[in-house]
Order: structure tokens, then sequence, then C-alpha cells
């Protein structure tokens, strides 16, 4: 969450995915943001003015006629912190590019001199488009962000590249824009990156398994943000229930071994290697094919093996100019402090940078903020303060950039 209120314009084009702003809205005001919404009149034909009124308590008008008297196609871009277009159709993207001014959203981007967030929604063939590929390389160009959409289910029985992206991932880099202007500049366009994400899952039977309790959100932030940023990201889960992220392929996998094969596949020509995910050190040597049943009131023994080490794998194999990071979730002991076992650990594994951050109750896994240390091979060390996990992906791709230029 962005450290003060801020004015918000949300955008609404004409599109299906018109009602899932709604979300979207409700997100951004419970954050504690003071949401306009400027729907366009295509887009008051799928969700009528007293929804957005009654979520963002404001006025919604489309036309520059209403209240015209308080000039709002020049005050709502001039006062805007951040603007969020949500669903941006082919149409209201081509506007936007080519600078027209025939609504009040259209008005309200010409005068905004704020980040602009736009998150397209559409059927495949028009995103494909060539005059839209131009459309977006030129909002780009000029330093708007423009998300590439999911995939998956569309109006009808359709399916492909166009979906909107979920509005908790839309909330989630808005606020990462208001916190950092900058967050989500373009400077991973042509990088092909790998990130892991989630906690293995080790089975003892149908029905057990040694794991642990990562959630997967910091890895999925790490690849929502790097594809924000222009980056081809494979993102390799394991056992996350969050929804796929826009612009991200997805790998999914269960237990260390699969984790490994799906990693050192995806690394082969990958820039960037980012290891997130918590992987168990050990497996049984047998997992059993029926339910352990007890004996005498207690389980028998568990034999275990060590899994193999992925991180230093991939240094030892890594290409000339790969960069490879690896993330170390810390206790501390009675002998060291989290830093020192994280030093210790950089050293041990030979990665570029290592994300160090303290687990524990309540720290870190399933949580919605982190903090964290990131150390480089060369002694640096830079903090990040507790906030969203967004801000600490988009400081790792910072770190990541100044090694690959």
């Amino acid at each position: 969450m962005a450290d003060h209120v801020a004015r918000i314009v949300l955008g609404v084009g004409g599109g299906i995915a018109a009602y899932k702003a709604a979300d979207l809205l409700r997100k951004l005001t419970e954050a504690g943001h003071d949401v306009t919404v400027v729907p366009t009149a295509a887009a008051l034909e799928f969700v009528g003015a007293p929804t957005w009124e009654a979520l963002s308590h404001h006025p919604a008008a489309a036309d520059v006629w209403s209240d015209a008297k308080d000039v709002p196609h020049v005050q709502l871009g001039r006062a805007a912190a951040l603007v969020v277009v949500a669903p941006a159709t082919a149409d209201l993207l081509a506007r936007a590019a080519h600078g027209l001014a025939d609504d009040l959203l259209t008005n309200t981007l010409l005068t905004a001199r704020c980040p602009v967030l736009f998150a397209p929604a559409m059927h495949t063939e028009m995103w494909e488009h060539p005059a839209t590929v131009e459309n977006v390389d030129t909002l780009r160009r000029r330093g708007a962000v423009v998300l590439d959409p999911a995939s998956g289910r569309l109006t009808g029985n359709d399916t492909g590249k166009g979906r909107l992206p979920e509005p908790a991932e839309i909330a989630q880099l808005a606020e990462l824009l208001l916190d950092r202007a900058d967050a989500l500049r373009r400077d991973l366009v042509g990088r092909n990156v790998v990130v892991s994400a989630g906690g293995t899952r080790e089975l003892l039977d149908p029905v057990r398994f040694l794991g642990n309790a990562s959630s997967g959100r910091q890895g999925y932030a790490l690849a929502l943000v790097a594809a924000a940023r222009g980056a081809r990201v494979t993102l390799v889960s394991a056992n996350s229930s969050l929804p796929d992220p826009a612009g991200v392929d997805v790998v999914r996998v269960h237990s260390a071994e699969e984790l490994r094969s799906a990693v050192h596949k995806a690394a082969g020509d990958a820039d960037v290697v980012v290891m997130n995910a918590a992987v168990a050190d050990f497996r049984p040597v047998t997992s059993a094919a029926y339910k352990i049943k007890k004996t005498n009131g207690t389980p028998g023994p568990i034999e275990l093996v060590a899994n193999a080490d992925v991180l230093a794998e991939l240094v030892a194999e890594r290409r000339s100019g790969q960069v490879i990071v690896g993330f170390a979730a810390e206790t501390g002991d009675e002998n060291s402090d989290v830093l020192e076992l994280g030093r210790a650990k950089l050293a041990r594994k030979g990665c570029d940078l290592l994300v160090v951050n303290r687990v524990g109750a309540g720290l870190v896994f399933g949580e919605l903020d982190n903090a964290a240390v990131i150390l480089d091979r060369h002694g640096g060390a830079t903090e990040i303060d507790r906030g969203p996990k967004a801000r600490l992906a988009a400081a790792v791709w910072d770190a990541v950039g100044q090694r690959l230029s």
C-alpha cells in the first residue's frame, strides 16, 4: 500500500470486462485512495453510473459538459497522482495514442502529468492487429505503462490472449507506481527471465507431504513486475493457488525434482534466473502407495534423502552474462544473525545477488508485505523497508538491471 492517500482517476473503457473494474475500484478505495471514475459512453452501456458513484462517492460522467463550470476535462488530469485505465479497449488505446480528445477520459489523459497505467482487454485478433501493436508501442514510448493482457476465456466460447489482468494485479501495480513512478520502466525488453515461486511438496503417501508455508506471493510479484518491465517471463510455480500473472508463461510443479527439471529447462536460454521458491531440503526415500497407518499408536520411521541444490547447480552451469539471484529465508541462530548467515550463504552459493529476509510467525510467508536486504557478491547491501512485495520485486529488478547493463 502507498504511504499516503492518492487522488486516482480510474478510466473505464467500453468492453465486457468493465464489470471487473468495479472490483478494482473497491480495492483502490479500500486502500484509502480518493478515486474518481471516468467511464466512456460505451462503458456506461455495460456498468451504469450509479455503480461507479456508489463505490467511489464521486459523480461519474463520460462527457465534458457535466459540471462544465469546474472544467473537469482539465482539473481531473492535473490533480491526479495516477491514472489507471481498465479495461483499455482497442478503440481507447487508439484514441489515446493519437491524442484525440472527444470525451472526458481522453481529455483527462491529455492533461495528466502523472503516471498512466493501461490494462488492455479485447479479443486476441484485436490485440495482435498491427494497428493495436503500433498504438501500444507509441504509448509505451511516451512513458505510459501498458500491461500485456492475460490469456484465458474471452467472451462467448473464445479463448486466447486478451483477458483483463486480475484486478488484484492491476491494484498491486498501481500501488507500485504511486510508490515509485519509474518502477515499471521498460528496461527488461528483449530479456528472457525465469522465476521460481511457491513451496515444493514431497509426498509421504497419497495424502501427506513434507512442505513449507510459502504462498508464492513474492515470486508472483517478481514475475508480474518483470513482465510489466518488458521481459519474457517463465514462472515455475510450486503448489501456489494464486492466479497466473498476466503476460507470464506458467509451469506448474509439485516436488523439488519437478521444480529442478523445469527450472533447468527454462534456464537454458535465460538472461536471468531468480530462485525464489522455497525448495525442500529433503524428501522421503520412498513414497508409500497407500496412506501410512499407525503402528501401536505411532507412525513408523521415515527415512529422508537430500534434494539437489538447484541454485548451486544453476551457478555451476550458467552461461556467460547470465545473472542468477537467490533468496534466503533466515531466522538466525544462537551464533549468527540473519545477515551473517545470508553473507555466508551468498559466498557458498556463488550467485550474483542474494535476497535475505527474516521469516517466522507473521513474517513473509503468506503475508502481503515483505522486507529484505539485497546482498551482492561484491559486498554491497541494499535494505528494502517493509512494504508490498511488488516494491521488493522492483528493487530486485533494479539490481538485476545494473548487472545486465
